[in-house]
Formats: C-alpha cells, structure tokens, sequence
C-alpha cells in the first residue's frame, strides 16, 4: 500500500500538468526508500523501479502499460492489470496471503540495489539506450515544464557540476 505522501506529490504534480511518468517518479522513490531504509530488498534496481511504478499505476497514475516485446508477456499483463485497478476498471484483487509471502520473500533480498552507485548505473544504462536527440528533447522539456525558482536552481546546479569537472 503506497504511503499517502508519494500519492500526494502525485497529484500534485498531475495538477502542474506533469507526465505520468513524473508523477510516478514519487512512487519509485518512495520504494527506493523503503529498500534503503530496510523494509525490504530487492534483487535489482530494475526490480525495485518497477514495483514503485506498479504502485503508481494502481494508485492511478494513467502510467500506460509496456508495448508488446518491450518487456516478457507476464511484466506486460501485470502492469496491464495494475493500470486497470488504478482507472477504476477492474476490482482490486486481495490475496493476503500471497501478499505475506511475497513480503518475506522481499526481506531476504540486498538492499544494494537503492545504492547511490546502482541507481547511477541503472540511469546510465538506460540513457544509453536513447539517441542523443531523444536524451536533448527530454532535458529541453523538463527544462520547460520547470518553474522559474527550479530553473534558476538547476542552472546554479548546472554551474557548480561543470566548475568541479574542471
């Protein structure tokens, strides 16, 4: 069950007009905590991504699910089905059970996977896996949908990184 803060910050950000893929950035962060603070593990980062963006989805981020090929045929239907609970389409369907065990299940997995370094070489893989104008047009249009106050912050931020590469 998501906490009521990242479903807050989601709403939030879908009354700014944000994507549904930041809105369900909360989501993945709230989960990315909760492996480093130790409520459970996960075995990857990938893995930790996506249980955070099937909260989202059954929160009711209108997240659609991955196109066919994209991700195996099981990861396609479960995030098809998420996406249903979370429109109001389909009935949740509790099992407490499974729920328990998958949990226990989760306890014993590393928590390495929300490291500083995983993270940052999950960002990277998946950067590399975009052309460079599709990598330009995200960065132009994060930097568009930023409040003046954020995008001067950014550019300070932006200053100091390039000033300490030197």
């Amino acid at each position: 069950m998501p906490e009521k803060r990242p479903t807050e910050r989601a709403r939030r950000a879908r009354r700014a007009g944000k994507a549904p893929s930041t809105q369900a950035g909360e989501f993945v962060r709230e989960e990315i905590h909760h492996v480093r603070e130790g409520k459970h593990g996960a075995r990857s980062t990938k893995q930790a991504i996506a249980i955070g963006l099937s909260k989202a989805r059954r929160a009711g981020v209108d997240l659609p699910p991955p196109e066919k090929g994209q991700v195996s045929e099981k990861t396609r239907r479960s995030a098809e089905r998420a996406h249903e609970v979370g429109q109001g389409r389909k009935p949740s369907r509790r099992r407490p059970r499974v729920a328990k065990a998958v949990t226990e299940v989760m306890k014993r997995e590393g928590r390495g996977a929300a490291s500083q370094e995983a993270l940052s070489e999950q960002a990277r893989s998946a950067a590399r896996r975009r052309s460079r104008s599709e990598r330009s047009a995200a960065a132009k249009k994060a930097a568009r949908s930023k409040s003046p106050a954020k995008r001067s912050a950014a550019a300070r931020k932006a200053a100091r990184t390039r000033a300490a590469r030197r």
